[in-house]
């Protein structure tokens, strides 16, 4: 098993396949490396160099009790890019790695990485407040944070219903993917995970996106009840000063996994610009 010991102590587990440009997986939350399969097979064979790595917390990395904000997870980033020796790189970010991925660009990848991609991201924040009227309300994340802390094992399976839309009407609901869901998150600390419902919810990354110059690609469903694209990517296409927009009607939160050849696709295209 490939672990890297950070400056602190804490071991972050990664997959680091093949040869080529490099592209950089970020997992969202309380996932790990592993919500990647779809994407990480795709591109090998089309002859990248793969990387992605669990979270501090979460997945196989250690089970961290501090730490668990934007800055240290950039920072662990960065020091992984460092001893993988990785230039040129891609990143791409799902959910709460759409955050990682601008908070790691603007503080450490300046030079070292190409080019962006956000799918389904927090950026550049969720919360509801003055200067974000349309935002989710504070109680919708103080929920999330009451049941990771006293009914995770249950509100793990509930939850993959509103991430993958399976909740809609007509949907084609495959238990395989709920039940890799809930492994990938029972993998995780419930400390870590408990912290990161902050980080997700909480952090603005208004400034980071304002100050990256690279091509950005984000992609978001319109039909995300889990991060509502109109808060986020809209907003974030707005900030950026290279980026560019694509969202999907009915696609939901986790459409990586159900809708792989499509995302895949228009990956692969901005990435061959």
């Amino acid at each position: 098993m490939s672990t890297l010991k950070l400056k602190d102590g804490t071991e972050i587990y990664y997959k680091d396949w093949g040869t080529g440009q490099p592209i950089m997986f970020h997992h969202g939350w309380p996932l790990s490396s592993d919500d990647w399969d779809a994407q990480m097979f795709f591109f090998l064979e089309k002859g990248f160099r793969v990387i992605a790595h669990d979270r501090r917390g979460h997945g196989r990395s250690t089970q961290t009790f501090e730490g668990n904000e934007m800055d240290t997870y950039a920072a662990d980033v960065a020091q992984l890019v460092e001893y993988l020796k990785l230039e040129k790189v891609i990143h791409i970010g799902h959910s709460t790695g759409g955050g990682e991925v601008v908070r790691y660009i603007n503080k450490f990848g300046k030079g070292k990485a190409v080019k962006a991609v956000l799918v389904s991201a927090v950026t550049p924040y969720m919360i509801v407040d003055e200067n974000n009227p349309d935002g989710v309300p504070l109680a919708v994340f103080d929920d999330i944070r009451k049941n990771t802390a006293q009914n995770r094992q249950q509100f793990y399976q509930d939850l993959t219903f509103p991430f993958y839309g399976y909740n809609r009407e007509g949907a084609n609901v495959k238990k395989g993917i709920q039940d890799n869901w809930w492994r990938q998150g029972m993998m995780g600390g419930i400390k870590a995970h408990y912290d990161c419902v902050k980080v997700f919810s909480e952090t603005n990354f208004t400034e980071d996106l304002k100050n990256i110059d690279i091509p950005v690609l984000i992609l978001h469903g319109e039909d995300d009840q889990i991060v509502p694209y109109k808060t986020t990517a809209v907003k974030a296409a707005a900030l950026l000063k290279n980026g560019k927009l694509i969202t999907y009607p009915g696609y939901p939160h986790g459409m990586p996994t159900t809708e792989a050849e499509t995302i895949n696709k228009d990956i692969l295209e901005f990435i061959k610009q």
